[in-house]
């Protein structure tokens, strides 16, 4: 029973689901389904910070290595849900201007606000400006002209990049009226909106034929992985 039940609950719900999308009539069957859908994840929600809480806890009380780290994830965690939840510093509406709690607890000036104004976006912007280095890193070693392909990769690299630059338009200028279609950034228009956009559409259409299969898969029953490792 407790893998025939979550079975039987997905196959149920993926066919009402596919259902409601090609017949209007069912329609309504649908937004059943999501709000259902909701309420799981909510409660899943909850027991993910429930799981949080107990494995940093857990490390912390072990001093497993890295137990600072965790730390500070659950102190980031706990403080975070505490202004969300009861709504620290947030300003009341012209709405229910003697009412805070009316209020979004995300609006401007609360202190969940200032938390990811000033801390989780800086924080963010410096990960992706780290991942700049990485990449530099990369493509010094995907771009070496080893072969022809390596080579078509390195100059189609080196068109793009300076098409996105501002000496594509100082090139633009100093070629002849005729000839600037060649400058870089018309070629990197085109090579974006062909050669890119031709490859993007078959990796999609490849990503929607592996995602139909594998619903298909759990739809029937057949793949049962996200029921974990438990005996058949």
């Amino acid at each position: 029973m407790k893998r025939t039940v979550p079975l039987m609950i997905a196959a149920t719900t993926g066919f009402v689901l596919i259902v409601s999308y090609f017949i209007p009539y069912t329609e309504s069957w649908g937004e059943d389904a999501m709000t259902w859908f909701n309420i799981l994840a909510a409660i899943a929600f909850i027991l993910g910070g429930g799981n949080l809480l107990r494995m940093q806890l857990q490390k912390i009380s072990d001093r497993r290595p890295g137990w600072g780290y965790a730390a500070v994830t659950l102190a980031a965690f706990v403080i975070t849900l505490f202004f969300g939840l009861f709504k620290i510093g947030v300003q009341p509406t012209a709405a229910f201007p003697t009412n805070a709690w009316a209020a979004p607890y995300d609006r401007e000036g609360s202190a969940l606000w200032w938390c990811v104004e000033y801390l989780y976006r800086p924080l963010a912007s410096t990960m992706f400006a780290l991942l700049a280095f990485y990449i530099a890193s990369a493509a010094f070693r995907a771009f070496r002209a080893k072969n022809t392909e390596a080579t078509i990769l390195l100059v189609t690299a080196f068109i793009v990049l300076l098409g996105r630059t501002y000496i594509a338009g100082i090139v633009r200028e100093w070629l002849p009226e005729g000839l600037q279609s060649l400058s870089f950034d018309n070629m990197t228009n085109y090579i974006m909106s062909v050669f890119n956009l031709a490859g993007m559409r078959a990796i999609t259409i490849g990503i929607a034929l592996g995602v139909a299969s594998t619903s298909l898969k759990v739809l029937l029953g057949v793949d049962r992985s996200y029921l974990g490792a438990g005996d058949e």
